[in-house]
Protein backbone atom coordinates (compact mmCIF):
# COMPACT_ATOMS: atom_id res chain seq x y z
CA UNK A 1 0.00 0.00 0.00
CA UNK A 2 1.13 3.44 -0.84
CA UNK A 3 2.50 5.76 1.71
CA UNK A 4 -0.50 8.52 1.17
CA UNK A 5 -3.14 6.40 0.89
CA UNK A 6 -2.50 4.32 3.62
CA UNK A 7 -2.27 7.63 5.67
CA UNK A 8 -5.37 8.87 4.60
CA UNK A 9 -7.13 5.58 5.13
CA UNK A 10 -5.64 5.48 9.20
CA UNK A 11 -6.67 9.19 9.59
CA UNK A 12 -10.36 8.37 8.26
CA UNK A 13 -10.43 5.44 9.97
CA UNK A 14 -9.49 7.74 13.47
CA UNK A 15 -11.90 9.99 12.40
CA UNK A 16 -14.61 7.13 12.48
CA UNK A 17 -13.82 5.08 15.01
CA UNK A 18 -13.86 8.59 17.73
CA UNK A 19 -17.19 9.65 15.77
CA UNK A 20 -18.46 6.24 16.84
CA UNK A 21 -16.93 6.29 20.57
CA UNK A 22 -18.68 9.56 21.05
CA UNK A 23 -22.01 8.28 20.09
CA UNK A 24 -21.42 5.50 22.15
CA UNK A 25 -20.57 7.86 25.18
CA UNK A 26 -23.65 10.34 24.25
CA UNK A 27 -26.21 7.30 24.34
CA UNK A 28 -24.41 5.84 27.78
CA UNK A 29 -24.91 9.08 29.54
CA UNK A 30 -28.64 9.48 28.78
CA UNK A 31 -30.74 9.16 31.55
CA UNK A 32 -32.47 5.61 32.18
CA UNK A 33 -35.88 7.49 31.69
CA UNK A 34 -35.73 8.20 28.34
CA UNK A 35 -37.65 6.14 25.84
CA UNK A 36 -35.48 4.24 23.01
CA UNK A 37 -36.95 6.28 19.94
CA UNK A 38 -35.54 9.82 21.70
CA UNK A 39 -32.30 7.82 21.62
CA UNK A 40 -32.41 6.85 18.16
CA UNK A 41 -33.65 10.25 16.96
CA UNK A 42 -30.56 11.89 18.44
CA UNK A 43 -27.96 8.87 17.10
CA UNK A 44 -29.38 9.08 13.99
CA UNK A 45 -29.29 13.24 14.64
CA UNK A 46 -25.43 12.93 14.80
CA UNK A 47 -24.78 9.87 12.85
CA UNK A 48 -26.00 11.14 9.48
CA UNK A 49 -23.45 14.61 9.84
CA UNK A 50 -20.64 12.47 10.86
CA UNK A 51 -20.92 10.01 8.09
CA UNK A 52 -21.56 13.08 5.56
CA UNK A 53 -18.26 14.89 6.96
CA UNK A 54 -16.30 11.19 7.02
CA UNK A 55 -17.08 10.82 3.13
CA UNK A 56 -16.03 14.34 2.48
CA UNK A 57 -13.29 14.14 4.46
CA UNK A 58 -12.69 10.55 2.67
CA UNK A 59 -12.67 12.15 -0.97
CA UNK A 60 -10.48 14.92 0.12
CA UNK A 61 -7.70 12.69 1.81
CA UNK A 62 -7.69 9.93 -1.10
CA UNK A 63 -6.72 12.19 -4.02
CA UNK A 64 -4.73 13.81 -1.69
CA UNK A 65 -2.53 10.74 -0.59
CA UNK A 66 -2.22 9.28 -4.53
CA UNK A 67 -1.02 13.36 -5.07
CA UNK A 68 1.57 12.79 -2.36
CA UNK A 69 2.68 9.35 -3.22
CA UNK A 70 3.27 10.56 -6.98
CA UNK A 71 5.58 13.38 -5.47
CA UNK A 72 7.41 10.99 -3.35
CA UNK A 73 7.52 8.49 -6.03
CA UNK A 74 9.34 11.22 -8.54
CA UNK A 75 11.46 11.89 -5.74
CA UNK A 76 12.03 8.45 -4.40
CA UNK A 77 13.10 8.09 -8.77
CA UNK A 78 15.26 10.77 -8.93
CA UNK A 79 17.49 9.42 -5.51
CA UNK A 80 17.84 6.53 -7.18
CA UNK A 81 18.77 7.85 -10.30
CA UNK A 82 21.22 10.17 -8.90
CA UNK A 83 22.40 7.40 -7.16
CA UNK A 84 23.08 5.68 -9.90
CA UNK A 85 25.25 8.30 -11.63
CA UNK A 86 22.39 9.67 -13.80
CA UNK A 87 22.62 13.67 -13.94
CA UNK A 88 20.12 15.95 -14.10
CA UNK A 89 19.88 19.32 -15.78
CA UNK A 90 16.96 20.50 -13.21
CA UNK A 91 14.18 18.42 -15.51
CA UNK A 92 12.06 15.77 -14.09
CA UNK A 93 12.29 14.63 -17.35
CA UNK A 94 15.60 13.50 -16.85
CA UNK A 95 15.00 10.71 -14.81
CA UNK A 96 13.32 6.98 -14.70
CA UNK A 97 9.37 7.73 -15.05
CA UNK A 98 10.64 11.85 -14.92
CA UNK A 99 7.50 12.07 -18.03
CA UNK A 100 4.93 13.36 -15.81
CA UNK A 101 4.86 16.96 -14.13
CA UNK A 102 5.76 17.45 -10.51
CA UNK A 103 2.94 18.52 -8.11
CA UNK A 104 2.36 22.28 -8.56
CA UNK A 105 2.53 22.64 -4.72
CA UNK A 106 5.60 20.22 -4.57
CA UNK A 107 8.01 21.87 -7.28
CA UNK A 108 9.41 24.76 -4.94
CA UNK A 109 10.77 21.74 -2.57
CA UNK A 110 11.26 19.32 -5.55
CA UNK A 111 13.19 21.77 -7.30
CA UNK A 112 15.38 23.03 -4.24
CA UNK A 113 15.99 18.97 -3.37
CA UNK A 114 17.21 18.43 -6.87
CA UNK A 115 19.37 21.47 -7.04
CA UNK A 116 20.41 20.16 -3.72
CA UNK A 117 21.30 16.97 -4.74
CA UNK A 118 23.13 17.93 -8.05
CA UNK A 119 25.22 20.58 -6.26
CA UNK A 120 26.40 17.83 -3.79
CA UNK A 121 26.81 15.57 -6.60
CA UNK A 122 29.29 18.49 -8.65
CA UNK A 123 30.91 19.00 -5.15
CA UNK A 124 32.09 15.41 -4.86
CA UNK A 125 32.78 15.18 -8.42
CA UNK A 126 35.35 17.94 -7.76
CA UNK A 127 36.43 16.56 -4.53
CA UNK A 128 37.64 13.48 -6.22
CA UNK A 129 39.25 14.79 -8.92
CA UNK A 130 41.00 16.62 -6.04
CA UNK A 131 41.49 13.47 -4.62
CA UNK A 132 42.84 12.02 -7.92
CA UNK A 133 45.39 15.08 -8.52
CA UNK A 134 46.80 14.72 -5.06
CA UNK A 135 47.25 10.99 -5.40
CA UNK A 136 49.20 11.49 -8.84
CA UNK A 137 51.11 14.35 -7.05
CA UNK A 138 52.07 11.82 -3.96
CA UNK A 139 52.73 9.35 -6.58
CA UNK A 140 55.12 11.63 -8.73
CA UNK A 141 56.35 12.82 -5.25
CA UNK A 142 57.36 9.73 -4.11
CA UNK A 143 59.50 8.57 -7.51
CA UNK A 144 61.23 12.03 -7.34
CA UNK A 145 62.34 10.91 -3.90
CA UNK A 146 63.48 7.55 -4.69
CA UNK A 147 65.26 8.74 -7.94
CA UNK A 148 66.74 11.62 -5.43
CA UNK A 149 67.73 8.35 -2.47
CA UNK A 150 68.91 6.50 -5.60
CA UNK A 151 71.35 9.02 -6.78
CA UNK A 152 72.37 9.70 -3.13
CA UNK A 153 73.57 6.13 -2.35
CA UNK A 154 74.97 5.60 -5.35
CA UNK A 155 77.28 8.58 -4.67
CA UNK A 156 80.55 7.79 -3.01
CA UNK A 157 80.96 11.58 -0.99
CA UNK A 158 78.85 11.62 2.33
CA UNK A 159 75.53 13.56 1.12
CA UNK A 160 73.10 14.98 4.19
CA UNK A 161 70.42 17.17 3.87
CA UNK A 162 68.71 18.79 7.24
CA UNK A 163 65.20 20.88 7.21
CA UNK A 164 64.96 24.40 8.43
CA UNK A 165 65.43 22.97 11.92
CA UNK A 166 68.32 21.63 11.54
CA UNK A 167 66.89 18.08 11.49
CA UNK A 168 68.18 15.58 9.19
CA UNK A 169 65.73 14.43 6.58
CA UNK A 170 67.78 12.49 3.89
CA UNK A 171 71.74 10.93 4.00
CA UNK A 172 73.23 8.20 2.06
CA UNK A 173 75.21 5.49 2.76
CA UNK A 174 78.33 6.82 2.92
CA UNK A 175 77.60 9.65 5.38
CA UNK A 176 76.40 7.15 7.57
CA UNK A 177 79.51 4.86 7.54
CA UNK A 178 81.20 7.90 7.91
CA UNK A 179 79.72 8.86 10.60
CA UNK A 180 78.72 5.61 12.08
CA UNK A 181 75.10 6.13 12.16
CA UNK A 182 72.02 4.05 11.11
CA UNK A 183 70.22 6.00 8.57
CA UNK A 184 66.38 4.80 9.51
CA UNK A 185 66.92 5.91 12.84
CA UNK A 186 68.54 9.37 12.12
CA UNK A 187 65.40 10.87 9.66
CA UNK A 188 63.73 13.64 11.61
CA UNK A 189 66.31 13.80 14.21
CA UNK A 190 68.81 17.26 14.93
CA UNK A 191 71.45 16.66 13.39
CA UNK A 192 74.01 17.51 16.50
CA UNK A 193 72.48 14.06 17.99
CA UNK A 194 73.22 12.22 14.89
CA UNK A 195 76.76 13.43 14.15
CA UNK A 196 79.37 13.43 16.71
CA UNK A 197 81.46 16.43 14.87
CA UNK A 198 80.15 20.10 16.17
CA UNK A 199 82.49 21.73 13.49
CA UNK A 200 80.12 20.49 10.57
CA UNK A 201 76.73 20.52 12.80
CA UNK A 202 78.03 24.43 13.27
CA UNK A 203 78.82 24.88 10.08
CA UNK A 204 75.20 23.62 8.93
CA UNK A 205 73.63 25.84 11.23
CA UNK A 206 75.66 28.97 10.29
CA UNK A 207 74.69 28.13 6.08
CA UNK A 208 70.77 28.05 7.47
CA UNK A 209 70.92 31.22 9.41
CA UNK A 210 73.01 33.23 6.16
CA UNK A 211 70.10 32.27 3.94
CA UNK A 212 72.47 32.70 1.46
CA UNK A 213 71.08 31.07 -1.89
CA UNK A 214 73.52 32.60 -4.65
CA UNK A 215 76.92 30.94 -3.89
CA UNK A 216 77.68 27.47 -1.25
CA UNK A 217 80.74 27.61 1.14
CA UNK A 218 83.36 25.30 0.91
CA UNK A 219 85.36 25.00 4.00
CA UNK A 220 88.54 22.70 4.15
CA UNK A 221 87.99 20.26 7.40
CA UNK A 222 90.05 17.12 8.72
CA UNK A 223 88.22 14.19 10.29
CA UNK A 224 89.91 12.15 12.11
CA UNK A 225 88.98 8.12 12.13
CA UNK A 226 90.04 5.32 13.93
CA UNK A 227 92.72 2.47 11.88
CA UNK A 228 95.00 -0.34 12.12
CA UNK A 229 98.80 0.54 11.69
CA UNK A 230 101.25 -1.59 9.54
CA UNK A 231 102.70 -2.91 12.92
CA UNK A 232 99.24 -4.11 14.16
CA UNK A 233 98.54 -1.39 16.41
CA UNK A 234 95.63 1.17 16.90
CA UNK A 235 95.92 4.55 15.59
CA UNK A 236 94.42 7.41 14.20
CA UNK A 237 94.04 8.40 10.65
CA UNK A 238 93.70 12.01 9.60
CA UNK A 239 91.31 12.76 6.51
CA UNK A 240 90.99 15.78 4.66
CA UNK A 241 87.25 16.69 3.43
CA UNK A 242 86.10 20.26 1.19
CA UNK A 243 83.03 20.45 3.03
CA UNK A 244 80.10 22.02 0.30
CA UNK A 245 77.01 23.86 2.33
CA UNK A 246 74.06 25.32 0.52
CA UNK A 247 70.55 26.50 1.32
CA UNK A 248 67.91 25.13 -0.12
CA UNK A 249 64.90 27.64 -1.23
CA UNK A 250 61.24 26.37 -0.29
CA UNK A 251 57.83 27.72 -2.35
CA UNK A 252 58.37 30.50 -0.08
CA UNK A 253 61.34 31.62 -0.81
CA UNK A 254 62.62 30.56 2.37
CA UNK A 255 65.39 28.35 3.52
CA UNK A 256 63.74 25.27 3.36
CA UNK A 257 67.04 23.24 4.56
CA UNK A 258 70.68 22.57 4.09
CA UNK A 259 72.79 19.86 1.70
CA UNK A 260 75.77 19.30 3.22
CA UNK A 261 78.49 17.39 0.53
CA UNK A 262 81.76 15.90 2.19
CA UNK A 263 84.46 15.48 -0.71
CA UNK A 264 87.52 13.62 0.06
CA UNK A 265 91.22 15.22 -0.79
CA UNK A 266 92.96 12.66 0.80
CA UNK A 267 93.80 10.74 -2.45
CA UNK A 268 93.42 13.81 -4.76
CA UNK A 269 96.21 15.28 -2.46
CA UNK A 270 98.55 12.11 -2.60
CA UNK A 271 97.95 11.60 -6.17
CA UNK A 272 99.02 15.27 -6.54
CA UNK A 273 102.20 14.52 -4.10
CA UNK A 274 102.88 11.68 -6.19
CA UNK A 275 103.25 13.30 -9.77
CA UNK A 276 105.33 16.18 -8.51
CA UNK A 277 107.83 13.64 -6.92
CA UNK A 278 107.73 11.62 -10.07
CA UNK A 279 108.54 15.00 -11.97
CA UNK A 280 111.07 16.27 -9.19
CA UNK A 281 112.83 12.64 -9.62
CA UNK A 282 112.78 12.19 -13.12
CA UNK A 283 114.42 16.02 -13.44
CA UNK A 284 116.94 14.55 -11.21
CA UNK A 285 117.23 11.32 -13.01
CA UNK A 286 117.71 12.80 -16.14
CA UNK A 287 119.88 15.51 -15.63
CA UNK A 288 122.30 13.25 -14.23
CA UNK A 289 123.36 11.82 -17.72
CA UNK A 290 122.50 14.58 -19.80
CA UNK A 291 124.89 16.72 -17.18
CA UNK A 292 127.53 14.08 -17.56
CA UNK A 293 127.07 14.25 -21.24
CA UNK A 294 127.09 17.64 -21.83
CA UNK A 295 130.74 17.62 -19.69
CA UNK A 296 132.67 15.57 -21.92
CA UNK A 297 131.35 17.22 -24.89
CA UNK A 298 132.50 20.54 -23.73
CA UNK A 299 135.61 18.61 -23.21
CA UNK A 300 136.32 17.63 -26.87
CA UNK A 301 134.90 20.98 -28.04
CA UNK A 302 138.15 22.62 -25.92
CA UNK A 303 140.44 19.98 -27.00
CA UNK A 304 141.15 19.24 -23.83
CA UNK A 305 141.06 15.30 -25.48
CA UNK A 306 144.39 15.84 -26.76
CA UNK A 307 145.47 12.32 -27.78
CA UNK A 308 142.97 9.59 -29.15
CA UNK A 309 142.54 7.72 -26.31
CA UNK A 310 141.49 10.22 -24.55
CA UNK A 311 138.99 11.02 -26.78
CA UNK A 312 137.80 7.26 -27.42
CA UNK A 313 137.69 7.50 -23.41
CA UNK A 314 134.90 10.09 -23.62
CA UNK A 315 133.37 8.83 -26.63
CA UNK A 316 132.60 5.93 -24.79
CA UNK A 317 131.60 7.88 -21.57
CA UNK A 318 128.94 9.92 -23.61
CA UNK A 319 127.75 6.41 -25.64
CA UNK A 320 127.25 5.18 -21.79
CA UNK A 321 125.33 7.74 -20.79
CA UNK A 322 123.06 8.47 -23.67
CA UNK A 323 122.25 4.57 -23.33
CA UNK A 324 121.26 5.19 -19.82
CA UNK A 325 119.50 8.24 -20.45
CA UNK A 326 117.51 6.38 -23.61
CA UNK A 327 116.81 3.47 -21.16
CA UNK A 328 115.71 5.70 -18.32
CA UNK A 329 113.16 6.81 -20.87
CA UNK A 330 111.99 4.31 -22.18
CA UNK A 331 111.35 2.68 -19.20
CA UNK A 332 109.51 5.76 -18.12
CA UNK A 333 107.18 5.57 -21.28
CA UNK A 334 106.37 2.10 -20.82
CA UNK A 335 105.47 2.42 -17.49
CA UNK A 336 103.20 4.89 -18.63
CA UNK A 337 101.74 3.31 -20.96
CA UNK A 338 101.30 0.18 -18.83
CA UNK A 339 99.30 2.63 -16.35
CA UNK A 340 97.08 3.91 -18.79
CA UNK A 341 96.26 0.55 -20.13
CA UNK A 342 97.28 1.24 -23.51
CA UNK A 343 100.62 -0.55 -24.43
CA UNK A 344 99.83 -3.58 -26.49
CA UNK A 345 101.57 -6.70 -26.31
CA UNK A 346 100.79 -9.43 -28.55
CA UNK A 347 100.44 -12.92 -26.13
CA UNK A 348 101.52 -16.34 -27.44
CA UNK A 349 102.58 -19.62 -25.56
CA UNK A 350 106.40 -18.55 -24.23
CA UNK A 351 108.90 -21.35 -23.00
CA UNK A 352 111.10 -20.27 -19.80
CA UNK A 353 113.69 -22.40 -20.65
CA UNK A 354 114.93 -20.25 -23.80
CA UNK A 355 114.48 -17.15 -21.82
CA UNK A 356 116.66 -18.46 -19.24
CA UNK A 357 119.34 -19.13 -21.17
CA UNK A 358 119.35 -16.43 -23.30
CA UNK A 359 119.65 -13.82 -20.25
CA UNK A 360 122.50 -16.32 -18.92
CA UNK A 361 124.76 -15.84 -22.13
CA UNK A 362 123.86 -11.88 -22.52
CA UNK A 363 125.32 -11.07 -18.74
CA UNK A 364 128.18 -14.76 -18.87
CA UNK A 365 131.10 -11.72 -19.99
CA UNK A 366 129.95 -8.78 -17.06
CA UNK A 367 129.72 -11.76 -14.44
CA UNK A 368 132.97 -13.24 -15.56
CA UNK A 369 134.56 -9.97 -14.99
CA UNK A 370 133.76 -9.90 -11.19
CA UNK A 371 134.34 -13.25 -11.49
CA UNK A 372 130.21 -14.27 -10.30
CA UNK A 373 129.03 -17.79 -11.23
CA UNK A 374 125.87 -18.04 -13.05
CA UNK A 375 124.16 -21.00 -12.87
CA UNK A 376 120.40 -22.07 -13.63
CA UNK A 377 118.10 -24.73 -11.37
CA UNK A 378 115.16 -25.33 -13.93
CA UNK A 379 112.29 -28.18 -13.58
CA UNK A 380 112.73 -30.69 -16.40
CA UNK A 381 108.78 -30.17 -17.11
CA UNK A 382 106.55 -27.86 -19.29
CA UNK A 383 107.04 -24.48 -18.03
CA UNK A 384 105.23 -22.57 -20.91
CA UNK A 385 103.27 -19.59 -19.91
CA UNK A 386 100.74 -17.08 -22.21
CA UNK A 387 102.55 -13.81 -22.59
CA UNK A 388 104.77 -11.47 -24.27
CA UNK A 389 108.36 -12.99 -24.90
CA UNK A 390 109.53 -9.59 -24.83
CA UNK A 391 108.55 -8.41 -21.84
CA UNK A 392 109.20 -11.65 -19.81
CA UNK A 393 112.73 -11.52 -21.27
CA UNK A 394 112.61 -7.51 -20.27
CA UNK A 395 112.13 -8.89 -16.55
CA UNK A 396 114.59 -11.87 -16.49
CA UNK A 397 117.17 -9.30 -17.42
CA UNK A 398 116.37 -6.69 -15.30
CA UNK A 399 116.35 -9.24 -12.06
CA UNK A 400 119.68 -10.76 -13.21
CA UNK A 401 121.73 -7.82 -14.36
CA UNK A 402 120.46 -6.17 -10.66
CA UNK A 403 122.01 -9.29 -8.89
CA UNK A 404 124.89 -9.03 -10.73
CA UNK A 405 125.11 -5.07 -9.65
CA UNK A 406 125.28 -6.03 -6.44
CA UNK A 407 126.72 -9.23 -5.74
CA UNK A 408 130.58 -8.73 -4.93
CA UNK A 409 133.16 -10.76 -6.58
CA UNK A 410 133.42 -14.21 -6.75
CA UNK A 411 129.89 -14.05 -5.78
CA UNK A 412 127.12 -16.62 -7.18
CA UNK A 413 123.94 -16.14 -8.97
CA UNK A 414 121.21 -18.94 -9.67
CA UNK A 415 117.94 -18.39 -11.57
CA UNK A 416 115.37 -21.19 -11.10
CA UNK A 417 112.13 -22.00 -12.96
CA UNK A 418 109.61 -23.95 -11.46
CA UNK A 419 105.60 -24.97 -11.62
CA UNK A 420 103.11 -24.52 -9.05
CA UNK A 421 100.34 -27.08 -10.31
CA UNK A 422 98.10 -25.59 -7.25
CA UNK A 423 98.37 -21.82 -8.35
CA UNK A 424 98.73 -23.43 -12.26
CA UNK A 425 101.52 -21.06 -12.90
CA UNK A 426 105.51 -21.08 -13.42
CA UNK A 427 107.69 -19.68 -10.94
CA UNK A 428 110.93 -18.38 -11.48
CA UNK A 429 113.39 -16.86 -9.20
CA UNK A 430 116.94 -15.10 -9.23
CA UNK A 431 118.44 -15.37 -6.18
CA UNK A 432 122.65 -13.68 -5.63
CA UNK A 433 124.99 -13.58 -3.02
CA UNK A 434 125.12 -10.12 -2.71
CA UNK A 435 124.77 -7.07 -0.40
CA UNK A 436 121.41 -7.88 0.56
CA UNK A 437 118.78 -4.81 1.18
CA UNK A 438 117.83 -3.34 4.37
CA UNK A 439 114.57 -4.32 5.86
CA UNK A 440 113.04 -0.66 6.44
CA UNK A 441 113.71 -0.97 2.00
CA UNK A 442 111.78 -3.68 1.53
CA UNK A 443 108.61 -2.71 1.22
CA UNK A 444 110.23 0.08 -1.28
CA UNK A 445 112.00 -1.07 -3.29
CA UNK A 446 109.54 -1.66 -6.00
CA UNK A 447 108.64 2.07 -6.10
CA UNK A 448 109.33 4.50 -8.60
CA UNK A 449 113.17 5.79 -9.09
CA UNK A 450 113.06 4.48 -5.63
CA UNK A 451 117.34 3.11 -4.85
CA UNK A 452 118.71 1.95 -1.36
CA UNK A 453 120.90 5.30 -0.56
CA UNK A 454 124.06 3.16 0.91
CA UNK A 455 124.12 1.52 -2.48
CA UNK A 456 124.08 4.38 -5.15
CA UNK A 457 127.67 4.59 -5.35
CA UNK A 458 128.09 0.49 -5.65
CA UNK A 459 126.36 0.38 -9.37
CA UNK A 460 124.60 3.50 -11.37
CA UNK A 461 121.17 2.54 -12.54
CA UNK A 462 117.54 4.93 -12.68
CA UNK A 463 115.43 3.31 -9.88
CA UNK A 464 112.50 2.34 -12.46
CA UNK A 465 114.06 -1.31 -13.43
CA UNK A 466 112.11 -3.07 -10.74
CA UNK A 467 109.01 -0.84 -10.86
CA UNK A 468 108.79 -1.56 -14.54
CA UNK A 469 109.27 -5.61 -13.89
CA UNK A 470 106.22 -5.08 -11.22
CA UNK A 471 104.26 -3.44 -14.09
CA UNK A 472 104.78 -6.17 -16.73
CA UNK A 473 104.21 -8.96 -13.89
CA UNK A 474 101.00 -7.72 -12.00
CA UNK A 475 99.46 -5.47 -14.39
CA UNK A 476 100.03 -7.34 -17.75
CA UNK A 477 100.50 -10.85 -17.00
CA UNK A 478 98.15 -10.70 -14.10
CA UNK A 479 101.13 -12.19 -12.01
CA UNK A 480 102.71 -11.64 -9.07
CA UNK A 481 105.82 -10.16 -7.97
CA UNK A 482 108.53 -9.72 -4.23
CA UNK A 483 111.32 -9.99 -2.95
CA UNK A 484 113.18 -11.75 0.08
CA UNK A 485 116.62 -10.29 1.75
CA UNK A 486 118.63 -10.04 4.73
CA UNK A 487 121.30 -7.64 4.85
CA UNK A 488 124.89 -8.84 4.14
CA UNK A 489 123.38 -12.26 3.22
CA UNK A 490 122.24 -11.85 -0.39
CA UNK A 491 118.91 -11.64 -2.34
CA UNK A 492 115.67 -13.39 -3.99
CA UNK A 493 114.13 -11.77 -6.45
CA UNK A 494 110.99 -13.73 -7.87
CA UNK A 495 107.42 -13.91 -10.11
CA UNK A 496 105.24 -16.04 -11.03
CA UNK A 497 103.04 -15.83 -14.14
CA UNK A 498 100.14 -17.68 -15.09
CA UNK A 499 100.17 -20.57 -17.57
CA UNK A 500 97.03 -19.33 -19.20
CA UNK A 501 96.06 -15.91 -19.67
CA UNK A 502 94.01 -14.78 -16.47
CA UNK A 503 92.99 -11.55 -17.91
CA UNK A 504 89.20 -11.89 -18.25
CA UNK A 505 89.32 -13.14 -14.65
CA UNK A 506 90.70 -10.38 -13.53
CA UNK A 507 88.47 -8.64 -15.04
CA UNK A 508 85.75 -10.44 -13.57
Amino acid sequence: MKAGKFASLILLVTFTVMSLLVMFMISWIHPRGSGDTETASIIMTLLVPIAMFSFVFAAILLPLGVIIDRALLDLKQYIEAAGQGVQSEGSATNVPGGDRKPVAFLKPITWAFIGAVDQFQQREQNLRNQLRDLEIRHRVSEAERRQVEAVLHALHDPVIVTDPFNEIVMANNAAADLFCFELTESIHRPIDRVIPDERICRFVNDTREAANFSESRHIEHELSSPCIEEDGTEGRRITVYDVTLACVENHKHEVGGVVTILHDLTREREVAQMKTDFVSKASHELRTPLSSIRAYVEMLVDGEASDEDSRNEFYRIIQNETERLGRLIDNMLNISRIEAGIVQIERENVDMKPLISRVVQSLEPHAREKGISLHTKVAGIDLTVEGDADMLYQVLVNLASNSVKYTPEGGRITISADSDNLTRSVLVSVADTGLGIPPDALGKVFDKFYRVENYKRVAKGTGLGLSLCKHIVETVHYGQIGVESKLGMGSKFWFSVPMRYAGSQAAA
